[in-house]
């Protein structure tokens, strides 16, 4: 039985702990002993005939590899789903996005099936093999399923690093201009705001509302990677706290980072996340002031 037990850790050790039906069998785990470890919570039925060892719930990585196996050797990890693989977006445990193409998949609890006439080629490619849409086809795929907002914050994050340029973008668009979401698409190749973070989001947001000029977002500036900088009023607007700059050891480089732009006759201002959250409109008047100010 210890060979059995060893070659079901090797398959499902390569695939995040999740092992389908015939590769338990094919180990040498009758049906019997399955529907037993089931029982026992030793091993989890994700699928019909897709289980996860263990009793601790599935990661991003499992849900997404056991979605697609439940849906055939041809099916494709697609929409938000692909966004979160990719850390286009966080994780919100829905529904995993599966694209089949060119036939009809059964319904499976947990799986939001979609279906194509067939994929081009370059649109899939694979994450620790786990089949997926590539970033191009996610966002345009992200248009027709989520809201703007998100499809937005998706776009502006694989922008950011440099996973995706607007040309394939519009090469999807052009070649499928009815598609559903097209036209949010078009609208983002259109202004391609480079906004790493909700706070900066947030702060675009709010300068509209007060009607105030929009800021170049995350640009350099004397070898700084500037969050919003407005360059006619050389006034720069910096995210403080955690969230915004990873950890608190970014705190002397921040001051060293404000020391140089002063020097360069830059002002900085600091805002943190409460501060958008809590007190928008004083940010806003602040904001303005200061542009008023140059």
């Amino acid at each position: 039985m210890q060979h059995v037990e060893r070659a079901i850790a090797r398959i499902a050790g390569r695939q995040d702990n999740v092992i389908s039906r015939e590769q338990l069998l094919s180990a040498g785990l009758g049906r019997g002993a399955i529907a037993h470890r089931v029982q026992a919570r030793s091993m989890q039925r994700l699928h019909r005939t897709v289980y996860l060892l263990g009793a601790a719930p599935p990661t991003l990585m499992a849900r997404a590899r056991a979605a697609a196996m439940a849906c055939g050797s041809d099916a494709v990890v697609s929409h938000r789903s692909a966004a979160e693989l990719f850390g286009l977006l966080p994780e919100h445990g829905g529904e995993v996005h599966v694209t089949v193409a060119g036939r009809n998949v059964a319904p499976r609890t947990g799986v939001r099936r979609h279906r194509v006439a067939a994929f081009r080629p370059g649109e899939v490619t694979k994450m620790c093999g786990i089949p997926l849409t590539r970033v191009a086809r996610t966002i345009c795929d992200l248009a027709a399923t989520e809201p703007a907002r998100e499809v937005q914050a998706a776009f502006q994050e694989a922008l950011y690093r440099k996973l995706l340029t607007e040309r394939p973008l519009a090469a999807i668009v052009a070649r499928e201009p009815r598609r559903k979401g097209a036209p949010v698409i078009r609208a983002l190749i259109e202004d391609p705001r480079m906004t790493r973070s909700e706070q900066e989001r947030a702060l675009l947001r709010l300068l509209d509302a007060a009607q105030l000029p929009r800021p170049m977002t995350n640009v350099r500036v004397h070898g700084y990677l500037i969050d919003a900088y407005w360059p006619a009023e050389r006034l720069a607007v910096e995210f403080d706290g955690r969230d915004a700059h990873g950890h608190l050891l970014a705190f002397d480089a921040n001051r060293k980072r404000d020391q140089v732009l002063l020097a360069n006759g830059i002002r900085v201002m600091r805002v943190t996340g409460r501060h958008l959250g809590g007190e928008p409109v004083a940010v806003a008047v602040r904001i303005g002031q200061a542009l008023k100010a140059a």
